[in-house]
């Protein structure tokens, strides 16, 4: 069978791409935007990629057209599918339809954290030997790639509750029919398309109504948004994780304060043992603990899960760290809501001590640019020395208000190379340069990183 994927390059849809490859398809795709990485992976692949969205893209005809949810009614390739009547479907439908079913899908949901939980949960199977296949919303460093069929009975999947397609308004997790599930947490976000937060807690109510009754549902014991979801309906059983939290099943406690060990309690018991890994964070460590209760659902032992976390490498653009020159590193990470940049700064506070940390924000996302969080954002950047904000064009209000409402010293620019100026002239050695956004940010990584060396070579004569 052939199938064509509109949109292909988006992390999702370039997920479902690989997948139908190693199901046997042959698979082809458009997309405005194709670029590496994800072109690489693809052609490397054998999968056809096509720039733009011609109609032309789709004659001969494909035995369906999978449709990403970038795109709308008036898309040329949208239109021509349409008169000429061809079999189409979304991302989530065919994974649902082609891949999970008979599966046990373990889907990992919430505003915060889906990454790197659902990467954490298939190493911890991966390593206990169940080969899962898994689709995921970023490349966990273990695995080297973002999606794969696997072998055994288990899928692990980032269960996002944006919508799945023009012509299908519900969350993309609704398709999905976990038998195990993790709600990491929930607030208001994605305001391009839910009106409110009751809005989205609907939707989080249509995610529960599919748990069976022998599942199980993880969820975050300290979230009071995810107890009027489940007060609305619930038919399976509930394990709550929190950090030392009373009543919680599943609950952390910190061995050194940026949460690099922790003992994991199950119902107080003090005897489910230490993990020793890499990751920071209070977050990180909830993350661990989801993932810890959502295997042993599976039937990997909770010792078990606690080696596997001693070799998880973490996910790619998750406080990655790009590149150090003279004692000043460059992280990458994926942060764009103001709770997960001021939980970052967090963990990376607790790692470097005193140290400077300077930051760097794109505020790319829908959300952001239309200022929904522009009364919390200031906020967040608490836990850093210095920012520097991207303030690109048809940004719906402006930086500058964000930049008069903390102590932080803020400097707003609106183009890529004047921050990189700036910061490379404030740089000095011990510093670390943290660079958050949901886009590329102008390839800003490498240009910071070539711009420390020359200054470096410059001094050295």
């Amino acid at each position: 069978m052939h199938i064509h994927i509109l949109g292909i390059c988006g992390t999702f849809m370039g997920g479902i791409a690989l997948l139908a490859r190693q199901h046997g398809e042959q698979v082809s795709g458009s997309d405005a935007n194709v670029y590496p990485p994800m072109s690489t992976q693809l052609s490397e692949q054998g999968i056809e990629l096509r720039e733009g969205y011609a109609a032309a893209h789709l004659d001969p005809a494909p035995d369906c057209v999978v449709v990403g949810n970038a795109l709308s009614r008036g898309n040329a390739a949208v239109e021509y599918m349409l008169d000429q009547g061809l079999v189409y479907t979304s991302g989530p439908q065919w994974l649902s339809e082609q891949v999970l079913r008979d599966r046990w899908v373990l889907a990992v949901a919430g505003t915060h954290g889906k990454t790197s939980t659902a990467s954490i949960l298939a190493w911890i199977l991966e390593y206990a030997g169940l080969s899962p296949g898994f689709l995921i919303g970023g490349v966990p460093v273990n695995f080297g790639i973002s999606a794969r069929l696997g072998s055994g009975p288990f899928f692990v999947v980032e269960a996002d509750e944006y919508d799945t397609a023009f012509f299908d308004k519900r969350s993309k997790f609704v398709h999905y029919h976990p038998r195990t599930l993790i709600l990491n947490n929930l607030e208001f976000d994605h305001a391009d398309i839910f009106p409110d937060l009751a809005a989205i807690q609907t939707q989080f109510h249509h995610l529960v109504r599919t748990v069976p009754g022998n599942g199980l549902i993880i969820t975050n014991g300290a979230d009071t948004n995810l107890d009027t979801v489940l007060e609305r309906g619930c038919w399976t059983p509930v394990e709550r994780v929190a950090l030392q939290a009373g009543g919680a099943h599943w609950q952390g406690r910190k061995q050194c304060a940026d949460g690099r060990r922790f003992d994991v309690l199950l119902d107080g018991d003090e005897s489910g043992g230490t993990v020793n890994w890499d990751q920071l964070g209070d977050h990180s460590i909830h993350n661990a603990l989801a993932a810890i209760a959502a295997a042993r659902h599976a039937g990997v032992p909770v010792a078990q899960s606690i080696d596997a976390l001693a070799g998880f490498r973490g996910v790619r653009r998750r406080l990655e760290v790009r590149g150090e020159v003279n004692g000043i590193t460059v992280y990458d990470d994926f942060a764009h809501h103001p709770t997960a940049i001021a939980t970052t700064l967090q963990g990376l506070r607790r790692r470097v001590g005193d140290a400077r940390i300077l930051l760097l924000l794109e505020p790319r996302s829908n959300t952001m640019r239309m200022g929904v969080h522009s009364d919390t954002l200031a906020n967040s950047f608490a836990g850093a020395d210095l920012v520097w904000l991207f303030e690109p064009s048809g940004m719906g209000w402006s930086l500058a208000d964000a930049a008069t409402e903390t102590v932080v010293q803020i400097t707003v620019n609106n183009t890529v190379q004047a921050i990189v100026d700036g910061v490379v002239a404030e740089a000095r050695s011990g510093d670390h340069i943290l660079v958050m956004s949901n886009g590329a940010f102008g390839g800003i990584h490498l240009k910071l990183l070539e711009e420390l060396q020359k200054r470096l070579d410059y001094t050295r004569g």
